[in-house]
């Protein structure tokens, strides 16, 4: 009887010991369900050249916006990681109803209104890019993110603040600092460039810029230098004026970027040299070339100059 009772006194133990364990046992989380996936978008586009409006589909126009942005013969994931940010950009600026309140249309052709747009430039490269990220679009908490880009980030990334005195939303998702080595593959005049402009041109410049004349430019220095090494805030004479509103006013062009390694007054001009090609925010389009030389697919490429995203398939 006794060796009953305790034989029973095990077993409800064990069966005790084993439910308090399957009450307090962590759960596995259950796998978030995913985006249903929506039809590809038809978008209405302005022609700013000839003043027309067409509809296309969503991924006819982005391979004429990467044929546009990008040196089509480049690597096809690096194409396709700029199809990536196209897709990004062209959803988050409908989204913000820009262009439709300017023209009645999703989108325009001008790359001071939207982006660049060229479908003559389509060739199998970039067709085969957009096809193969079809629908891809980077994301934070389901919104499509700022989707900035430049030619040349000089061998390091900047902030959206630093290289675009952006400070209008956060935008922690922008990976600064970010060293790609693009200066081991760019173009010549990448890696290092020379701008020489009157000083009288650069007077109105800065006075166009700040409201406030300068008066006669005899010097000139970079007063804050950002994490990079960009120059964020110069003064010209007696007036201090944002590095990128400057490169913007003087021509962005003819002054590449504002990763300087030289500026002065000499001769009745303004001297400015540096390396890199553009702002420096985002991806940087040699940067992704070189990584799709090493073999690195697109979201990688994407993922290398933004941080903490999501790259989601949009549509089938």
């Amino acid at each position: 009887m006794f060796r009953h009772i305790m034989i029973r006194t095990v077993v409800l133990l064990l069966v005790g010991c084993l439910l308090a364990a399957g009450c307090t046992r962590k759960q596995a989380p259950a796998p978030k369900p995913a985006q249903p996936l929506e039809d590809e978008p038809t978008i209405s586009l302005f022609i700013n050249k000839t003043g027309e409006k067409k509809n296309l589909k969503m991924e006819e126009y982005i391979q004429g916006v990467v044929a546009a942005e990008m040196d089509t013969k480049s690597p096809v994931n690096a194409l396709a990681a700029q199809a990536i940010l196209a897709r990004t950009f062209t959803l988050e600026n409908i989204n913000s109803g820009r262009v439709k309140q300017l023209r009645g249309t999703d989108a325009s052709t001008s790359v001071e209104e939207f982006q660049a747009y060229d479908p003559s430039k389509i060739n199998d490269n970039v067709k085969k890019a957009v096809e193969q990220t079809r629908g891809e679009v980077i994301t934070v908490n389901n919104n499509p993110v700022h989707a900035w880009f430049s030619a040349c980030c000089g061998g390091i990334s900047a902030s959206a603040e630093e290289g675009l005195a952006y400070t209008k939303d956060p935008t922690p998702y922008i990976k600064a600092g970010a060293q790609d080595g693009c200066l081991a593959i760019t173009e010549p005049r990448n890696k290092a460039w020379e701008a020489r402009i009157p000083v009288e041109q650069v007077r109105a410049a800065v006075q166009r810029t700040t409201g406030k004349d300068p008066g006669a430019i005899t010097s000139v220095s970079v007063e804050k230098k950002g994490p990079s090494g960009r120059a964020e805030q110069i003064k010209v004479g007696a007036v201090s004026v944002g590095g990128p509103e400057l490169r913007l006013a003087l021509g962005s062009e003819k002054v590449r970027s504002m990763l300087l390694t030289d500026l002065r007054v000499e001769g009745g001009q303004l001297v400015l040299k540096g390396k890199g090609f553009g702002h420096g925010v985002g991806m940087c389009q040699w940067g992704a070339r070189l990584m799709a030389e090493q073999g690195k697919s697109p979201e990688d490429i994407v993922k290398f100059y933004y941080q903490n995203v999501d790259i989601q398939k949009k549509w089938k």
